[in-house]
């Protein structure tokens, strides 16, 4: 089985991305964040379009922002949208949506980017990922959560620690609020699989930050033992970030029990550009 997830910075200007990946790389199971779609319109766009290639959809979504489906075909039971105890802003927001394909219990999330550190969004962010780990803690035993955690686990996962000093997605808190997720017993698989490669998943579209690979992985896939011990590869389809209008970030494709492509390393194609010099690069919004 094929999992896949890709945040698509709104699923209505990347369908022209969209549909020829799922053509091309053939997943079993897709999450999707920031669809930016209400589900009635997601339906309307894409619902023909994903049945004739074998996709049933479940989704949580509003119009405008934030936004999550799961697109499977390989089952597709139990639906749950949002996230039980989860507080909103000050509102429920489409964050989460969970269902059982194939036997495991798939999490696409878009966890709350936070902002500023310190501030409500923040102290939101922290609150909203303290109940995804009662629902994880309270869930079955094969389980993945994949999506847009905002959050970059080590400082090996950023371009440069220096640059993020007083960020988001680098500060203790939040790191700590991912290892309360990990110290259920998930495992991080591309990190697992690929312990000390330069990976990044997400790069700003200002100042050139994909063409200079100035980037960070916060795009994640957690497994729980039993699943994670079925990978046969994972990787970052760097491909699909390049070209014309794309993402500002890139799927993560995990591939469960057999792997159609081989283990093909942990990100294709590898970028080209050179590393830069820590202490060179400040961040676009820092400017």
């Amino acid at each position: 089985m094929r999992v896949a997830t890709w945040n698509v910075n709104s699923v209505k200007q990347r369908i022209p991305r969209l549909l020829p990946w799922l053509d091309q790389r053939r997943p079993d199971v897709v999450c999707l964040q920031e669809t930016k779609l209400a589900d009635e319109a997601f339906r309307e766009l894409l619902g023909d379009e994903l049945a004739q290639r074998g996709y049933e959809v479940a989704l949580a979504g509003e119009p405008r922002w934030n936004g999550v489906a799961i697109l499977s075909r390989a089952g597709l039971a139990d639906v749950v949208t949002g996230l039980p105890g989860a507080p909103g802003f000050p509102h429920p927001e489409a964050r989460a949506v969970a269902a059982t394909c194939g036997g495991v219990r798939v999490h696409s999330l878009y966890v709350p980017n936070g902002r500023t550190p310190g501030s409500e969004h923040y102290e939101y962010k922290l609150a909203w990922l303290a109940a995804l780990r009662d629902v994880v803690a309270g869930g079955p035993e094969a389980v993945l959560l994949c999506g847009d955690m905002n959050i970059a686990p080590t400082d090996a996962d950023v371009f440069d620690p220096a640059a993020y000093e007083g960020h988001t997605h680098v500060t203790p808190a939040e790191r700590a609020a991912l290892a309360e997720l990990t110290g259920l017993g998930l495992r991080d698989v591309i990190r697992d699989r690929w312990p000390s490669e330069r990976v990044f998943t997400y790069w700003d579209y200002r100042a050139g930050m994909f063409h200079q690979d100035l980037g960070m992985r916060i795009d994640l896939v957690l497994a729980s033992a039993p699943v994670a011990g079925r990978v046969a590869a994972a990787w970052v389809d760097r491909h699909a970030r390049k070209g014309t209008g794309p993402s500002d970030h890139a799927p993560v494709i995990v591939d469960l029990d057999d792997a159609p492509d081989g283990d093909i390393g942990p990100v294709v194609p590898p970028p080209s550009a050179p590393r830069a010099r820590r202490g060179r690069v400040t961040l676009p919004q820092s400017k």
